[in-house]
């Protein structure tokens, strides 16, 4: 089968900016990790046009994706989570070509998962989990608990992906496997919400309180990126925090994660004189006191 495809990944290997490709089979018992694909063709570049191209092809009666992606949506993807399969199709996948062994570096990073990396990821991870939880708040208290079961559920599986990536692992597809065996409690809270015999309300009403306690409970060490972050510079505004290279990781996510921030006190907003008398502008500084 590899000879097949072999013209299509070594016209992309010939080309300078190619970093690496990888050959990801179906496997039958995970047929959606290749979108029901049989194979799919992962080749990463520095740079491209356009941060993802796919092309579709078939053989016999074989169906083949290539995507060509580039090395800061792969980064994007590997901190976010937004595509967990990617970490998987890392892992599993056959190197075909890589680049100064980019892929066999990448791997290890990955398998490492340094303290650094996992500063990242835990912050962006907790900043998706206030927003669900606090959405799934507002969904609870106007008595809209099925949109508020959602945002539990969600809450859940980001509160698991967080103790994965606490316990030094990288979460993949199967979190729930993982963190059934890292961190039981949170594996029972969600086993709690979707077996037990109790009302909606009622099941919800516990699991917010209990998510609650434990995004307290995380506050400060999910927060160490962005709080590092801030110290680099005495004063900013918001747009010089999404302008930062590390901070557009969070995406949509930043200005709730730091109006939290400031309600939390690691944050101090500050009011700033402009043109108009009547109104300031808005800066954010480090409470070095919290």
């Amino acid at each position: 089968m590899d000879y097949i495809l072999r013209p299509i990944y070594q016209e992309r290997a010939s080309q300078p900016e190619t970093l690496g490709v990888i050959l990801i089979s179906k496997r039958e018992d995970q047929i959606n990790l290749t979108d029901t694909f049989d194979e799919i063709l992962l080749i990463i570049v520095k740079e491209g046009e356009q941060p993802i191209f796919t092309k579709h092809y078939c053989y016999e009666e074989k169906k083949v994706a290539m995507h060509i992606i580039t090395e800061h949506l792969l980064n994007k993807w590997i901190y976010i989570g937004r595509n967990r399969r990617i970490v998987d199709w890392i892992f599993h996948g056959k190197v075909m070509f890589e680049r100064n062994e980019y892929v066999s570096n990448l791997i290890f990073e990955l398998e490492d998962f340094s303290f650094y990396g996992r500063k990242i990821k835990s912050g962006v991870q907790f900043a998706k989990l206030v927003r669900s939880f606090t959405e799934g708040k507002e969904f609870f208290n106007r008595g809209d608990y099925l949109d508020a079961y959602n945002h539990v559920v969600k809450s859940l599986q980001y509160l698991a992906r967080l103790a994965v990536i606490d316990s030094g692992l990288y979460p993949e597809v199967t979190v729930w496997s993982q963190v059934k065996k890292i961190e039981p409690s949170i594996y029972k809270l969600y086993e709690e919400l979707v077996t037990s015999t109790e009302c909606v309300e009622k099941r919800l009403e516990l699991l917010f309180l209990a998510i609650d306690f434990s995004i307290n409970s995380r506050t400060l060490s999910c927060s160490q990126h962005i709080i590092e972050t801030l110290k680099t510079k005495d004063v900013w505004s918001i747009q010089e925090l999404h302008n930062h290279p590390e901070l557009k990781f969070y995406s949509v996510d930043l200005e709730l994660f730091i109006e939290y921030l400031v309600e939390k006190g690691y944050i101090i907003a500050e009011s700033v004189e402009s043109k108009n008398e009547t109104i300031y502008h808005r800066y954010y500084r480090i409470n070095n006191e919290a």
